[in-house]
Order: structure tokens, then C-alpha cells, then sequence
């Protein structure tokens, strides 16, 4: 085994179905044959506008797989696990990383944009990177863990959440889903979703949405002002003028988390800013999904979460593509008449 197909970015646009050597392993790493492998919405740039570090690359940072080689510093036993992988390769010292907070490492490495990631036959990552699943959990499943985990961050960011409460999720993606269904796990069971799409926001109801919210025909501030304000909000879609509204949607000494990046600059209006302030909101950011011990318990979590079916991803995915289907895979996700969710390529 010294070659593999691998989809390698060359340029903007240009993924490229090849063969190339399988990769040589450091001492503390393992070869994960990659048995399914998400595309996420960081992707997009990477591919379609060669937004990588050098060039070629490798991305694909949501997968699973299964161990089929160890370096000499590895315990020979992992050899045959099934796992997903955490993408994050802190630096391990750093202050950040000597505090426990390895996601704010500032020399960090990352499967998928950083080195090679898994859309490839095979790929090498730390040994200490490994997730054990159980053999219940499918790899399509388990190449789910990395954006629940993203969800799970995002949830544990607001703090001990108080029962009984109520939250928003804004956004109908992947990660509002999750998020929403997060939300649930841990409690909370009104949780409302919103967006504009309406096949998503039916699937989220399906997934156990308290309420769904189209906001292109309903006024979303008039609605929480009629039915009472939230307890708890999450931005996951990155949209400004939504990331500005929050304020206005929670209760006095409400929470509020932003999951979803910034495109553009978001502007407050000085009435909502106020609500900031008279309000004594606590705002603040969710960035990746990694504590300590690494890669940490939101990683732990999202596989008990997949085993014992309190989180469901099948619905999810709502494509699956070969490997060398390539740049089709991207494609199926930028046309919005697809309602595409999760989109995937699957091994074999």
C-alpha cells in the first residue's frame, strides 16, 4: 500500500481526483483508512476560491474511519479502532495550551486546512486525536461528531443551563440543527428555530423543534414580543442583521452566543445596544470545540449523544457522493433547490 486517490486542491476551483503516495507517519501518529468525510461550510473558500494555506492540499476535516496503521510510539492495540478524528493539532505549549484551552492555541496545526485532511483514501493525525465509536454507530454518523461538537461548544458557552428555560436557535443548518437538538439533550424543550427555509425548518421540527419560524413571512420581533422573550439565544447562520437582532429577542440578564463567523461588519442600532446594557445580557463567542482534557468532553459527549439517539444525524446528511465524484459534491451544496444539508462522500 504506497499509493491512494485523493482530491487535492490546486488552485481556485481546481480539485483534482489523482493518486498520490499515502502518507508516512510520525512516531505519535496512526493511518486512518477514512471511511466517510463531511464537507463543511469552511470548506467552500478552500475549494472554490483556493482559500488554503499552500498549495496542494488535502482538506476534510469531518470524518471517521478506521485505524489501520500505528507509528512506534503508538499503542500497536489501536490498530483496527473505528473512530472519528478531532481535526484540532494544538501546539501543546503555548500559555493557552498549558492553561487547558487548547482551541485558543495560537501556533495550532488542523487536519483539512493546515495539513492533510481526509478527502483522500487515507490520512495521518495524532494518535491522541482518535474518538472511539461504538459499533452501533455508522460512519456517516460518526463523520457527524466534529459539527456536533460544534454545537455542543456552543450550548456549554451560556453556562449551567437553568431548566425550564427557553431559547432561540437562529439558523436552519447543520449547525442550528445540532445546536437545537443539543439544546434538548440538555433540557431545554422550548427551543424555537428560525430561517427562511422551509424544507429545514419542517426537518427541524421533525428533530424535535418546539416551534419552527419562517422569518421571511413572519415578523420576528413582533412574534417574541407577543409570546414572550427567550431565555437563551444562538446565532449559527453568520448573518449580520440577525447577529444584530438578538439583543431585542431575550429577557432581561439573558444569554446570547454567537456560533455563526462574520462576513461583514454587524452594526447595532443604539436602541438594541442599550438593551445590552440595561439589560445586563451576557454576549459572547464560540470558537471551534476543544477544552481540556483534549480534545475534551464536547468530544466525548457528541459520541454518547450519537450512541444513546439523543442526537440524530441521518436526516441530516442529505447527500453522499464517491470520492471521485469531486467538485460535484461542492455543487450539490451551493444549489439551494437541493435543501443540502450535510453532503458527504462516502467510502467503498
Amino acid at each position: 500500500m504506497t499509493m491512494m486517490k485523493a482530491l487535492v486542491v490546486e488552485g481556485p476551483k481546481e480539485f483534482v481526483y489523482q493518486e498520490i503516495p499515502v502518507p508516512a507517519l510520525k512516531a505519535d501518529e496512526v493511518l486512518v483508512k477514512v471511511r466517510a468525510c463531511g464537507i463543511c461550510g469552511s470548506d467552500v473558500p478552500r475549494v472554490r476560491d483556493g482559500g488554503v494555506h499552500s498549495f496542494p492540499q488535502i482538506v476534510g476535516h469531518e470524518f471517521s474511519g478506521d485505524v489501520v496503521e500505528v507509528g512506534s510510539a503508538v499503542n500497536p492495540d489501536l490498530k483496527g479502532l473505528r473512530a472519528a478524528v478531532a481535526p484540532l493539532v494544538p501546539c501543546g505549549h503555548c500559555d493557552n495550551c498549558a492553561k487547558g484551552r487548547p482551541a485558543m492555541c495560537t501556533e495550532y496545526s488542523f487536519i483539512g486546512s493546515r495539513q492533510p485532511g481526509a478527502m483522500a483514501e487515507y490520512v495521518a493525525v495524532p494518535a491522541k486525536n482518535l474518538v472511539p465509536i461504538d459499533d452501533e454507530v455508522t460512519y456517516e454518523q460518526a463523520a457527524c461528531i466534529e459539527p456536533i461538537t460544534v454545537a455542543i461548544h456552543g450550548v456549554e458557552r451560556a453556562g449551567e443551563l437553568i431548566s425550564g428555560s427557553s431559547a432561540i436557535v437562529y439558523g436552519c443548518g447543520t449547525i442550528g440543527i445540532l445546536t437545537m437538538q443539543v439544546l434538548k439533550a440538555k433540557g431545554i424543550e422550548r427551543v424555537y428555530v428560525i430561517d427562511i427555509n422551509q424544507a429545514k425548518l419542517d426537518l427541524a421540527k421533525k428533530l424535535g423543534a418546539y416551534e419552527i419560524i419562517n422569518s421571511q413571512t413572519t415578523d420576528v420581533p413582533a412574534y417574541f414580543k407577543e409570546h414572550g422573550l427567550v431565555d437563551y439565544a444562538f446565532e449559527t447562520a453568520g448573518v449580520n442583521f440577525l447577529q444584530a437582532q438578538l439583543p431585542d429577542l431575550v429577557k432581561k440578564t439573558g444569554t446570547i452566543v454567537y456560533i455563526g463567523t462574520v462576513p461583514r461588519d454587524v452594526s447595532f442600532k443604539a436602541s438594541t445596544f442599550e438593551q445590552i446594557l440595561r439589560g445586563e445580557l451576557t454576549v459572547t463567542g464560540s470558537w471551534m470545540s476543544y477544552s481540556s482534557p483534549f480534545p475534551g468532553g464536547e468530544w466525548r459527549g457528541a459520541a454518547e449523544y450519537l450512541k444513546s439517539g439523543k442526537i440524530v444525524v441521518d436526516d441530516i446528511v442529505t447527500h453522499r457522493f464517491p470520492l471521485s465524484a469531486g467538485y460535484e459534491a461542492f455543487e450539490a451544496l451551493f444549489d439551494p433547490a437541493n435543501n443540502a444539508l450535510k453532503v458527504m462522500y462516502v467510502m467503498d
